[in-house]
């Protein structure tokens, strides 16, 4: 049976009690480590979506929000420090918050249509991740789609396996599709 995909802008309002509850579960936590107050997610929150950098997202299957996106440009974000970055390289962040999607092999999916959205700006020819090289079924989802290993980083909240996506790679792997899969 085919599932839909499709993203919207993250809603300051409609989407804080959803969000700080996906950073409160036990498959996130480790990776993301923002199980913290309430208050204290509400401040990182809003201050994450007044960063002109990045786009936060809800990523839905058919009409259920089960995802978070952070897609943004590598220039004034901390990775830019890692390695010699093109002005419109651009990186992603992900998790997916409904336990009921994990194991299902919608990852793949979800990434691809998110990489394939942020490849429609034609000046963008690299997509960056900074996976938490402890999360080996995601470091695996990244290369299924494209990304390549290039080292570990030590960031400032975890320690990283930088990775690219290079435009000609991924397109040789993925048609684009037709639909409109972002709101």
């Amino acid at each position: 049976m085919q599932k839909r995909i499709s993203f919207r802008k993250v809603d300051e309002v409609q989407d804080f009690p959803r969000l700080y509850q996906w950073m409160h579960k036990e498959h996130v936590i480790p990776y993301w480590n923002l199980n913290i107050p309430e208050k204290a997610y509400q401040a990182h929150l809003k201050k994450a979506l007044d960063d002109q950098h990045q786009t936060l997202y809800i990523g839905y299957i058919d009409d259920k929000p089960m995802s978070y996106w952070e897609a943004y440009w590598v220039q004034e974000d901390v990775i830019e420090n890692y390695y010699p970055f093109d002005t419109y390289d651009q990186g992603i962040h992900l998790l997916i918050g409904e336990e009921e999607f994990l194991g299902k092999g919608m990852a793949l999916p979800l990434l691809r249509a998110m990489v394939q959205f942020q490849f429609l700006n034609q000046k963008t020819r690299k997509i960056v991740a900074e996976p938490d090289i402890r999360n080996e079924k995601m470091v695996h989802v990244f290369k299924k789609c494209g990304f390549e290993p290039v080292k570990p980083i030590q960031l400032p909240d975890k320690t990283g396996l930088l990775m690219y996506c290079q435009r000609q790679l991924f397109e040789s792997r993925w048609s684009y599709g037709t639909a409109n899969i972002f709101t």
